[in-house]
């Protein structure tokens, strides 16, 4: 059976192709996997959420500019920074330049998942690139590496949509509510608890708690650097305490 080559280029004998072609049940089945796979991350992803449109109408953003940013960027952290800029009174460009800065790792994200999507067509990929984050990226990725059968694209699909629905609703819902919101309800909490949730069972050898642990250490030492560029410094540090780590173990 012949794939759309719109959607998948290359030989479509691929064993990860395999499932796009069995019973539609099978199809749906990963789909929804993805977002039972996800599910508990919503419970962090929602608050978060509701930060971000409480700060969009701190800021002075309105209802359509504040979803309308949430539509296009659907990035928590440079969304947040973002806003911050914008209700300071920054330039435009320094708005978006620190967004851009946050947002580079992404780049390690996408390189790092584009292979397990290299028999897509581009149209495909390019829509899954839009519902890349965290979240989608750390749940996928152990799914593909845990479960090779598994439709990659359906599963990933799954969960990136799942964690754009509630973004989208609770930046709507935050925008709304504003800042009624009480404080002691400790919705930022939430923030770096997903995060922590992501990365603890990911910390499975001597490398990567190394590079968990030397990355986040250096990201709180350097969270004072100009332009939001400490999470960038955190990353490549990791990157680097993890790498020699593992040479030395050698």
């Amino acid at each position: 059976m012949t794939v759309d080559g719109d959607l998948f280029d290359g030989d479509s004998s691929d064993s990860d192709d395999a499932p796009d072609t069995a019973d539609p049940s099978d199809s749906t089945g990963d789909v929804w996997a993805g977002v039972r796979d996800v599910s508990p991350l919503l419970l962090g992803i929602a608050p978060f959420a509701l930060v971000a449109g409480i700060a969009a109408v701190d800021a002075g953003l309105g209802l359509a500019e504040a979803v309308g940013m949430s539509l296009i960027v659907f990035a928590g952290a440079s969304q947040l920074a973002a806003i911050d800029l914008i209700g300071s009174g920054a330039p435009i460009a320094v708005v978006v330049g620190t967004a851009v800065v946050i947002n580079l790792r992404v780049v390690m994200y996408s390189a790092s998942i584009a292979p397990h999507f290299a028999d897509y067509g581009r149209r495909l990929r390019a829509g899954l690139a839009y519902v890349l984050t965290d979240q989608a990226y750390a749940v996928a990725l152990a799914e593909f590496e845990s479960n090779p059968e598994r439709s990659r694209w359906r599963y990933y699909l799954g969960a990136g949509v799942a964690l754009w629905v509630v973004w989208q609703i609770g930046t709507v819902v935050g925008v709304v509510v504003g800042a009624g919101v009480p404080d002691a309800w400790g919705l930022t909490f939430a923030v770096p608890l997903v995060f922590l949730a992501l990365l603890v069972p990911t910390l499975k050898d001597r490398p990567t708690t190394a590079a968990g642990v030397g990355g986040g250490v250096v990201s709180v030492v350097a969270a004072g650097v100009p332009l939001n560029l400490g999470l960038i410094v955190g990353a490549v540090s990791g990157i680097a305490v993890g790498l020699l780590t593992e040479v030395f173990a050698e």
